[in-house]
């Protein structure tokens, strides 16, 4: 198993003893999950958060009339999960899939847990996480309440360079806040 992706996310934030990355590791469960599989539906309780090792998956929800509101992408070396589910053990008003197929390594929310116990960094690796996750939706959520559909756009261009190219228009659409048929026109007006 190459953890070498993980290793090196890790490693940004703390550095933890050869013994401790041992354990750390040891936790960890290998997950595969199809193209347009879920990993999570709306509605059940999220047991842990998943490592993108390759692939892509989404958070969306759905409302009423059935539209995508994408919350989050994650290619390789990002992190997903309904934190709200994880940490507070309540159904999820998130569902989350692979947009391809994907591998990913999951830690459930009891062996973190036990992880901050036993590797006080590793509490400090996820307050990182979970503060620069913070800081991103803030920042999405001022963006979509004050920037222009294009601006809003350039955003995800620039926050995610290599999914860019991948993505099918509707996903794209569905993360900024427009209809696919909008972001079609005002791509089609930039050139």
């Amino acid at each position: 198993m190459d953890f070498s992706l993980l290793l090196t996310h890790l490693q940004k934030n703390v550095q933890l003893s050869q013994e401790e990355e041992q354990l750390f590791l040891s936790k960890l469960q290998f997950k595969s999950v199809d193209r347009k599989q879920f990993l999570y539906q709306e509605g059940a309780i999220h047991q842990g958060m998943s490592f993108v090792i390759s692939g892509c998956l989404r958070s969306y929800s759905l409302d009423a009339n059935g539209v995508e509101h994408i919350l989050q992408f994650a290619p390789p070396g990002w992190w997903i999960a309904d934190i709200n589910s994880v940490n507070n053990q309540i159904p999820s008003s998130l569902n989350i899939d692979a947009i391809e197929n994907s591998t990913m390594f999951f830690l459930t929310h009891q062996d973190r847990e036990k992880l901050f116990v036993a590797i006080p960094q590793l509490e400090r690796f996820f307050r990182i996480l979970v503060e620069n996750s913070l800081i991103t939706y803030q920042k999405r959520l001022l963006d979509n309440m004050s920037l222009t559909a294009k601006d809003r756009y350039q955003n995800f261009c620039k926050l995610y360079p290599g999914l860019i190219m991948e993505l099918p228009q509707k996903q794209v659409a569905a993360y900024i806040g427009v209809t696919p048929e909008f972001l079609s026109k005002m791509l089609n007006s930039k050139q």
